[in-house]
């Protein structure tokens, strides 16, 4: 059976159930973006629902959904990793998966639409994006909800100067429908809302030295270019505001701050605009609604991810004021980790950087650095990127993120060998980004293994 017609007779089963469905998903910008998906979709089907974000799945989580008695089951952007719990913890419910993570076992007697299962990369579409198929066939009115599943793909790393695959065909939606618009441009987060200086000052991707995190560095920056800081009528000019000649000095200016580093020069690339998004608006740039949605679910507030994605106006005011306290985290993480390159919490090997940023890090944040720092050129191309940070609960997270897009490197792969070594503890994910979690009394077996393989692979 092909990926179209199993994800055929998963809807066509959907359709025959009559009930409450549970929605169950992850609590990233994809998982977010991928429940507002179905949640919209069942609404337009005047179906109910029940609807719970997670961080993880376990066997603690699976029985507390299965004693809540619902007979329809969807996890999103979650679920294959967990195909052996799942199948011995539900019994004659519908359970549909839609994930893109890697396979625990192939053998289900549930509806398992996962890309991998037929021979299409992790990467090739997000949770969003099969949450967005599966709503589509459905109603093909549910087209409108192809840019949701865009923002799903840029929250899990999925562009890169483009689509592919499943996600290109998704994107071609988005425009069709006129909800999204592709440009070309400087890529800096805030481009829509934030002064000019302070685009720069809180720029993390990229990260600009000497001015990321400094405000005084970001005003004498743009003084130095000649490049006004208000207008006439004396209000903070934003980047959307520069004129040609204004972003051809912005742009070199960049470059030669970040001459040092592998590409200075990769700071310019697609930029996807949310087509009936109001101007200076944090959600007409995909990159930007896609952080805050990250956002959301990483400051233990999903509910206003889901509603900004549903339209919400009240919701999306509490998102929007979460966002300065979630970016200057993300600054204060980054400038930790800056600070502490030559230190003994960072070792950095030949293709390979592990960080062990203990509890100077939010554990819910640690892969986001991860993820940051691993496109920021810092490091090669190629370069394997480890980070640890705390759990209040006594335990280590591990993110493991890859530079760039080298093909023929396993990450998962790489961290299932560390972990054999360390014992039978939790992970999953992608090739390219993927995680675990070990007691803190592993942490240090764990990571002189870790720089033992890894020197080695």
């Amino acid at each position: 059976m092909d990926f179209n017609s199993a994800l055929s007779n998963a809807v066509k089963s959907f359709k025959d159930y009559k009930g409450v469905v549970k929605l169950v998903s992850h609590f990233d910008t994809d998982g977010l973006t991928s429940i507002s998906i179905l949640i919209k979709a069942l609404q337009r089907e005047d179906i109910k629902f029940s609807a719970s974000v997670v961080k993880q799945l376990d066997n603690k989580v699976l029985n507390e959904i299965k004693h809540e008695g619902y007979r329809c089951i969807i996890f999103s952007d979650l679920g294959s990793g967990y195909i052996k719990e799942i199948n011995e913890i539900f019994n004659d419910e519908l359970v549909i998966i839609l994930d893109h993570h890697i396979i625990s076992q192939t053998e289900t007697r549930f509806f398992h639409i996962n890309p991998l299962i037929y021979g299409e990369n992790g990467n090739s579409i997000s949770g969003a994006g099969l949450a967005y198929l599966f709503s589509k066939e459905l109603n093909i009115k549910n087209k409108d909800l192809a840019y949701l599943a865009i923002i799903g793909a840029v929250g899990d790393i999925q562009e890169d100067k483009g689509f592919k695959s499943f996600n290109k065909n998704i994107l071609e939606d988005a425009i069709e429908t006129g909800k999204i618009e592709v440009r070309h441009g400087l890529r800096m987060f805030g481009s829509q809302t934030k002064p000019l200086h302070k685009i720069l000052q809180f720029s993390t991707d990229p990260f600009i030295p000497g001015i990321t995190g400094n405000e005084f560095g970001a005003v004498t920056f743009l003084n130095e270019l000649g490049i006004q800081l208000k207008d006439k009528d004396g209000r903070w000019r934003k980047l959307i505001h520069l004129d040609k000649e204004e972003m051809k000095k912005l742009v070199t200016g960049i470059v030669i701050r970040r001459i040092n580093e592998d590409k200075p020069e990769d700071i310019l690339g697609q930029i996807y605009i949310l087509a009936e998004e109001p101007e200076e608006s944090p959600t007409r740039d995909v990159r930007e609604f896609s952080t805050l949605l990250n956002c959301c679910g990483r400051l233990d507030k999903p509910t206003y991810g889901i509603g900004t994605c549903i339209g919400s106006k009240e919701m999306r005011e509490r998102a929007i004021t979460l966002l300065n306290d979630y970016r200057m985290e993300l600054i204060k993480a980054l400038d930790w980790f800056y600070r502490n390159r030559a230190s003994k919490f960072v070792f950095e090997g030949e293709d390979f950087v592990i960080i062990n940023a203990r509890d100077n890090i939010r554990d819910t944040l640690i892969g986001t650095i991860a993820s940051i720092i691993s496109k920021s050129n810092v490091y090669k191309e190629g370069t394997k990127i480890m980070a640890l940070a705390h759990t209040s609960d006594g335990k280590s997270k591990i993110s493991f993120r890859l530079s760039g897009f080298a093909e023929g490197i396993d990450l998962r792969s790489n961290l299932g060998s560390i972990m054999s070594y360390v014992g039978k503890y939790e992970f999953g994910g992608h090739s390219n980004a993927c995680g675990g979690i070990i007691p803190q009394e592993k942490e240090s077996l764990f990571i002189e293994t870790a720089i033992e393989k890894l020197k080695s692979s």
